[in-house]
């Protein structure tokens, strides 16, 4: 009897403790881009198909390196939600700057490599678990 209560006890945390999230973070982030850097596209989020967006996203040039900033953003919460620098409004040609880490606030995310921003001209917050569009920008 008192192997089957410990047993118990195990199994309970490993299913308690292995649960996965199915939401975003909530909690407000106030992440800036530096003072010196300089603005060189921003746009608005529009609603996508599947969840609603808010707010306003600016891509950053410091020291020849590029970030993004989301800018007092409201995002509908939902599971693994990445931010997406696109070629096109649909996320088919794009860059993973990594998961959103709030459904609101202002977050910087680093680009990697010098993309041409001629052509990733969009930032999109998508569901990449279903491939669900929740908003979109046209940066200019």
């Amino acid at each position: 009897m008192k192997n089957y209560v410990w047993i118990t006890a195990i199994l309970l945390f490993l299913v308690t403790a292995c649960t996965k999230q199915n939401g975003s973070p909530t909690s407000p982030v106030n992440e800036m881009p530096d003072t010196t850097a300089v603005q060189t596209h921003a746009g608005s989020f529009v609603k996508g198909p599947y969840g609603t967006v808010s707010g306003m996203v600016a891509i950053f040039q410091q020291n020849g390196k590029y970030s993004l900033a989301l800018q007092d953003i409201m995002i509908s919460n939902g599971p693994d939600l990445h931010v997406y620098l696109s070629k096109e409004i649909q996320p088919v040609n794009f860059i993973d700057l990594g998961k959103i880490r709030s459904t609101m606030g202002n977050q910087l995310y680093v680009i990697s490599g010098m993309p041409d921003l001629m052509q990733y001209k969009y930032a999109l917050i998508h569901c990449q678990q279903y491939d669900h569009l929740f908003g979109s920008a046209e940066l200019k």
